[in-house]
């Protein structure tokens, strides 16, 4: 049985910088893909165009010029430098004959020499993944009602390691949550590490942290994506991955975030490894 997230991103080279590939409604929230799956089908076509396992993607930035629906995509690569070590590379993601969609840049790069630190770290004394309540427990009576997305019950499971969920009752205070996430069926290569294209899904989990500050509202709301930025820092080994999210600013109807995304070993319990670190700009939408 072949790996959902490598399944889904799968793409067929179909001549003159065209790629396809067909997204599964699975990785959907409500009603579209999620934009981390999309960024992650460019991606893959553009390391199929670029054809060189020796740079490695390093950073990208998605912005979410129009929307993308599950099923048959088109990817249309361009590469717009092939260097020795650094390569640029550009790929605009649609359902075909629906005009324009996602567009996404990337920067694949080889190793070079440099200096090496982290100047970040994780909240303290997080729990364990295990000790953890999870998205998929069963939620209070008086949430019975609650449709769960296919994504959070099939494709990534969620556990909360600091913030609230939304029918708790408690004082808003800080734009800060942190997760434990991790794959139904983490898609690992053939050298044991995560597909690094699979952090991107992982970081584009944002929002949260504006529903920890503002806590329950009278009106339902949610934010859509209006970019996306994500760089690849480290290799992640594994199953269970840290997100560390804040938001930083939120006004005149929009708000600006961050993630952190830290590999802690199996059980959550080894010295943090930072494996990625994106930011987002989206805004707000009232039902």
């Amino acid at each position: 049985m072949s790996n959902p997230f490598q399944a889904t991103t799968t793409v067929v080279d179909v001549g003159e910088g065209r790629y396809e590939a067909d997204v599964d409604s699975s990785w959907n929230l409500s009603p579209l893909p999620q934009g981390g799956i999309v960024s992650a089908v460019a991606l893959r076509a553009m390391a199929a165009a670029l054809g060189d396992p020796s740079q490695v993607l390093r950073t990208l930035h998605t912005t979410f010029v129009a929307q993308v629906a599950h099923g048959p995509v088109v990817v249309d690569v361009e590469l717009l430098r092939r260097g020795r070590s650094m390569s640029h590379l550009r790929a605009e993601v649609s359902n075909p004959d629906r005009g324009h969609g996602h567009l996404t840049t990337a920067i694949f790069g080889s190793p070079r020499s440099g200096f090496a630190f982290t100047d970040l770290a994780p909240p303290s004394e997080v729990p364990r993944p295990d000790d953890c309540p999870s998205f998929r427990d069963p939620r209070p009576v008086d949430q019975a009602g609650f449709t769960p997305m296919e994504f959070w019950e099939r494709r990534v499971e969620g556990r909360s390691a600091l913030g609230h969920a939304p029918w708790d009752d408690y004082t808003p205070d800080r734009a800060e949550r942190a997760m434990w996430y991790r794959f139904d069926q983490p898609p690992y290569l053939e050298n044991g590490t995560i597909d690094p294209l699979a952090l991107v899904v992982l970081a584009d989990t944002m929002p949260g942290a504006v529903h920890e500050r503002v806590g329950p509202q009278d009106r339902t709301w949610f934010a859509p994506s209006i970019d996306l930025t994500v760089h690849l820092l480290d290799v992640c080994r594994s199953p269970w991955i840290l997100g560390h999210n804040r938001a930083r600013f939120a006004g005149d109807g929009y708000a600006s975030a961050d993630m952190a995304l830290w590999d802690c070993g199996a059980a959550g319990t080894e010295e943090p490894r930072l494996v990625a670190y994106a930011t987002q700009l989206f805004l707000f939408s009232f039902l």
